[in-house]
């Protein structure tokens, strides 16, 4: 694939992300190694259990992880938003890698409604949470207590945005004072699982200018093998990456990578030949 050299340009970054590169600020690299749909059979290395998530969350925190992004399953394999698992599954990967940050999913995957959405963040009250706009905001008034709960609770809230109609949903729910002003930290998916379509490196443009400075701390994810072209751009342009077999289970090739520690492998090197330091190495 042939990066938009446009992409680079120090005038066509907003003032956040030229800040970034200008001060090369170290880059978190996440790993998502599950997400709520995927099992042994898309990848037989793919985790399900909490044992297989606690031994690929060490695999991975050795490979250069500083965050993992959290799905557990339930006894039938389906995603859960059940806190007794998270909790199982938190002190599982306290155990097998410890310092590993551990963000929760509240994804709904068309299983759940805002009230249990609610219910698992009040119960749990994690140190890291997701939660995709789009969802929350099914009931803005839950919503607004989804907020006023994590704020209380001091748990860093990232924002999924599927697409820039999510980003102007977004905006309109800190106008309104349903998000609190100072949680602005996004997650860009760039690409598609259902129907499948692959992420492209060009595909950060509009968002970059649609962020503007207002939104500094933002994450890309990209889908599909091109995964690792998409996420050193967005590094060079001054971001955070997630990467990991919830969006991609392979190499540049098409071929199966190893596991979820290939892929962060990858992004520590190309962070490295970037010249950005990684989080977990300067805090």
């Amino acid at each position: 694939m042939t990066m938009n050299a446009n992409l680079f340009t120090k005038g066509n970054m907003p003032a956040s992300a030229r800040y970034r590169a200008e001060q090369i600020m170290p880059v978190k690299i996440t790993v998502a190694p599950n997400g709520a749909r995927r099992g042994h059979r898309d990848h037989p290395q793919l985790p399900v259990t909490v044992e297989e998530i606690s031994r690929e969350a060490s695999r991975c925190q050795k490979a250069g992880a500083h965050e993992i992004h959290l799905h557990v399953r339930d006894k039938n394999g389906d995603h859960s938003l059940d806190p007794s698992i998270y909790r199982e599954a938190i002190a599982a990967i306290e155990n097998a890698a410890p310092g590993l940050s551990i963000q929760v999913t509240t994804e709904a995957a068309g299983r759940y409604d805002v009230p249990t959405q609610l219910a698992t963040l009040r119960d749990l009250r994690p140190r890291a949470a997701s939660v995709a706009i789009r969802e929350i905001m099914r009931r803005a008034d839950l919503a607004s207590e989804f907020y006023k709960t994590a704020a209380g609770a001091q748990v860093d809230v990232q924002h999924i945005l599927y697409d820039l109609g999510d980003l102007v949903l977004l905006r309109e729910a800190l106008k309104r004072g349903i998000v609190p002003a100072d949680m602005r930290d996004v997650l860009l998916v760039l690409g598609r699982y259902d129907p499948p379509r692959a992420a492209r490196v060009e595909d950060l443009n509009p968002w970059l200018a649609a962020l503007g400075d207002d939104f500094p701390d933002w994450t890309v994810c990209a889908f599909g093998a091109t995964e690792r072209a998409v996420t050193r751009a967005a590094m060079k342009a001054g971001g955070h990456v997630r990467v990991g077999f919830e969006n991609n289970l392979c190499r540049a090739d098409g071929q199966f990578a190893a596991n979820n520690a290939e892929n962060v492998a990858h992004a520590v090197e190309d962070a490295r030949l970037i010249g950005r330091p990684l989080l977990n190495e300067v805090i």
